[in-house]
């Protein structure tokens, strides 16, 4: 994890949590992204760069942390 200080902007809610009340948001940083808790949006976010942005989604899409 970076520690940023840009503003995100273009906030999106996940498609996977669409159904339910567990919902995060994923906005855009300067060469990275940034994550919320739709439920609780003044508790901050964390930002990610872009190389470790695309290793977590890749981690997602083969299956990495599925129980």
């Amino acid at each position: 994890m970076t520690v940023r200080r840009e503003i995100p902007s273009g906030w999106r809610k996940s498609s996977r949590s669409s159904q339910t009340d567990s919902c995060v948001e994923v906005g855009r940083v300067p060469g990275g992204a940034a994550v919320r808790d739709t439920k609780d949006r003044g508790a901050g976010h964390f930002t990610a760069t872009s190389a470790q942005w695309s290793a977590f989604m890749g981690a997602i899409k083969h299956g990495r942390f599925d129980a």
